[in-house]
């Protein structure tokens, strides 16, 4: 990854909020609460969750990465944290925390201006052991396209079987991620 590819990988992340805010705005409310059945999300859970990652998970990690302290050890991440965190707050209020936490984040990503030496620095991630800051990096934008596809899926769940035949052909009717 060159360093032309993390300014692409920062534009590409600070589309999601205006996206994701132009999609599920005006969306009815079931649907804004549809998942894909239990133990799945809903476009209103998962806009709490990434939330919860751009508060305690992307920069933060990438803050350890860089840092001086001699532990590089990611603190690890509640994937479930947002239920609770989150469950009084309406999509609006999510949305508008998502897009200004986002946008301050993308802020101090630019403001480090990455050498090609800082995306090979490690951290130690609680699961997989060490990741680079290139692969970090990577994985926010990969984060950000899972669950929009995820949002994709639950709005579109309803349709499954009104489709009829047309389902053969609709790979996003066709298979689950939980999350």
């Amino acid at each position: 990854m060159s360093l032309s590819l993390v300014k692409h990988y920062c534009d590409i992340l600070e589309i999601t909020p205006a996206m994701l805010n132009t999609w599920l705005i005006e969306m009815p409310d079931d649907v804004v609460r549809q998942n894909e059945g239990s133990d799945t999300w809903s476009p209103l859970d998962i806009v709490g969750h990434l939330i919860h990652n751009e508060e305690t998970d992307w920069l933060p990690r990438i803050q350890i990465i860089l840092g001086s302290a001699e532990d590089k050890t990611f603190e690890p991440f509640d994937r479930e944290a947002h239920f609770e965190r989150f469950k009084d707050r309406s999509l609006v209020e999510r949305l508008n925390r998502f897009s200004s936490l986002r946008f301050r984040n993308i802020r101090e990503i630019r403001k480090l201006n990455l050498t090609e030496s800082d995306l090979e620095r490690e951290g130690i991630h609680p699961g997989f052991g060490p990741v680079n800051l290139r692969q970090l990096l990577a994985a926010y934008v990969a984060h950000d396209q899972t669950h929009i596809y995820q949002i994709a899926r639950c709005v579109s769940y309803p349709l499954r079987e009104e489709v009829g035949p047309w389902k053969a052909y609709l790979k996003i009717l066709n298979q689950n991620y939980t999350g």
